[in-house]
């Protein structure tokens, strides 16, 4: 089996989708990016600074109703204008970016999400059926990143503890704590996997859950896995 390997957790002056980004920062990274001729989409509560000459607005988003129900939030915000903006997110743990070339797609685990350039499309969808077991039947949310305009898109991302990045071939699986995947080519398929433990102890048992990934694609897992409110 292929080994994951580490993502970098730095960057500096680089240059992609028409963006020139920075990351860095020990403990609770800092996204900085520089603005010119392409805008960027976010979620709101991450802003840590910006240049007065970038504004930020609504970006609406579509089935709002059902992401309030589920805790999820209803709408992201968009800039406008040339200057600079940095985010972050109150947790230790790794910035990264994830390239998409025109035609291409990213499945992000929900509150991953940090930033988008605006050629990139934003639909979510929540995950039901057998993966629900892991949630007390709540579910949860994926969010998707498309780049159908432009030659590339960004997609800035977050995960706990430090990010790790393996590429499964075709008919190669993997085996994931629920909570420690962060993103996946569409291409990777997901299904849960259950094994009931039994101790034989006054006929006491647990369960223990997974979930397990088929190739081809890439695939990210994060050391410090994390159940939100959301999944139960």
């Amino acid at each position: 089996m292929v080994v994951p390997v580490q993502l970098p957790t730095a960057a500096r002056d680089v240059t992609a989708a028409g963006v020139t980004y920075h990351i860095e920062g020990e403990l609770v990274p800092v996204l900085h990016l520089e603005l010119t001729h392409m805008s960027v989409f976010f979620e709101h509560h991450i802003l840590l600074w910006k240049s007065p000459g970038v504004e930020v607005g609504i970006k609406p988003l579509k089935g709002a109703f059902k992401r309030v129900m589920a805790g999820m939030p209803v709408f992201l915000t968009q800039t406008k204008g040339v200057g600079h903006i940095a985010f972050s997110r109150d947790g230790p743990g790794h910035i990264f970016g994830v390239s998409l070339k025109e035609g291409q797609a990213v499945d992000v685990r929900e509150h991953q999400f940090l930033a988008a350039t605006d050629n990139v499309e934003y639909t979510f969808q929540r995950v039901k059926g057998a993966a629900n077991m892991l949630f007390g039947g709540t579910g949860f949310f994926i969010d998707s990143f498309a780049c159908r305009a432009g030659a590339e898109g960004m997609v800035w991302l977050h995960g706990y503890g430090n990010v790790f990045e393996v590429t499964l071939k075709p008919g190669e699986t993997i085996d994931v704590e629920p909570g420690g995947w962060v993103y996946k080519d569409p291409s990777v398929q997901m299904e849960t996997q259950t094994q009931r433990l039994t101790t034989g102890l006054l006929g006491s048992s647990g369960m223990l859950f997974w979930n397990r990934f088929h190739g081809p694609g890439r695939l990210a897992i994060q050391s410090m896995y994390l159940h939100m409110p959301t999944e139960g």
